[in-house]
């Protein structure tokens, strides 16, 4: 029903900053998480951050916690991830999904990309020294 798609990816120097967006089609969220999530080659799936459309709460990976801001923009049905201080260990293709999860009752899978139904193609963040 709905539709994802990231932007934004691209290449950036170490140290440097770059922000992706998440724009959904199709359905307006109204409830719900928004997800990141990244993967390199070799490497899993990994968890980065997560949003509560309502209310704002926010989660993240302790990688990134400090250094990366989700947010959300509900008029313009999109999401963003702001990443500062890139390093080489955040390269990888980055992408966004939408759970129907409840943020307070199913806290503990908000990481668990098996609880998220909607995803977006992917965008790719190559950092380079």
């Amino acid at each position: 029903q709905v539709r994802l798609e990231e932007s934004g990816g691209g290449l950036v120097q170490a140290g440097n900053s770059l922000t992706l967006s998440c724009a959904a089609s199709g359905s307006t969220i109204s409830r719900g998480v928004m997800g990141w999530f990244r993967q390199a080659p070799g490497k899993e799936r990994e968890f980065v951050a997560a949003i509560h459309w309502g209310g704002t709460s926010t989660r993240y990976a302790t990688s990134v916690k400090g250094r990366f801001t989700i947010s959300r923009d509900s008029a313009k049905n999109t999401g963003y991830l702001q990443m500062n201080s890139l390093n080489s260990e955040d390269t990888a293709a980055y992408y966004c999904a939408l759970s129907s999860i409840r943020w307070t009752l199913d806290a503990g899978t908000i990481s668990d990309f098996h609880v998220y139904s909607s995803w977006g193609q992917g965008t790719q963040v190559t950092v380079s020294s």
